[in-house]
């Protein structure tokens, strides 16, 4: 398959950018008058640290949002090509990461990389989905729900043949783990948070 000229790809790019850098967390905690998301818990504005300002309805619109935003940016990218919708994707993850609005101080991709999966490989977002849930029910831990389930489902898109897909979400992957860092050293130390936890 031909890929588009550069600057079909470059507005697919930037269209997935600004789309993905919408801070739905932090706009849907300030309509409801929270206190600011970025001064709690983890200073985060994703849905895992709205739910720990009490409220579960903002949290659950956020993680749709987020999911959505991504979603969106591939499936309009889609009709220039399949290329435009990798790279809109691409785009709206990083955007959810660094957005602009924000000084690149956002979220850590994990609903926006869901959303991706959603409109570019829906098998992928199953296998999302379960190791996700599977591991956040045995650990209580959504930071490393999200670790184990990103790297099982770039494997798993390799494995169903989606491969062009699954390079897209090895790079997200990446990033994703990346952002997770602070986590990740949290995880070893025992002291990261668990779900449902205000801290």
């Amino acid at each position: 398959m031909l890929q588009p000229d550069f600057q079909t790809n470059v507005i697919a790019l930037v269209f997935g950018y600004l789309l993905g850098s919408i801070p739905f967390g932090l706009i849907f905690t300030r309509i409801a008058g929270t206190q600011d998301l970025r001064s709690i818990g983890s200073g985060n504005i994703g849905a895992t640290n709205v739910l720990r300002t009490g409220h579960k309805g903002l949290a659950a619109a956020t993680l749709l949002a987020d999911a959505l935003k991504g979603t969106a940016a591939v499936i309009v990218a889609s009709y220039l090509s399949q290329y435009a919708a990798i790279l809109a994707g691409l785009g709206a993850f990083l955007g959810h990461l660094y957005p602009v609005w924000l000084k690149g101080k956002g979220g850590k991709g994990v609903a926006t990389y869901l959303g991706c999966l959603l409109g570019l490989a829906w098998p992928g977002a199953l296998i999302f989905a379960v190791v996700w849930l599977g591991t956040a029910f045995i650990t209580r831990y959504s930071s490393l729900a999200a670790l184990v389930a990103s790297v099982a489902t770039a494997a798993g898109l390799f494995l169903v043949g989606r491969s062009q897909a699954g390079e897209l979400f090895v790079a997200l992957t990446i990033l994703l783990w990346f952002r997770h860092w602070p986590n990740i050293q949290k995880l070893m130390d025992g002291t990261e948070s668990k779900i449902g936890e205000k801290a």
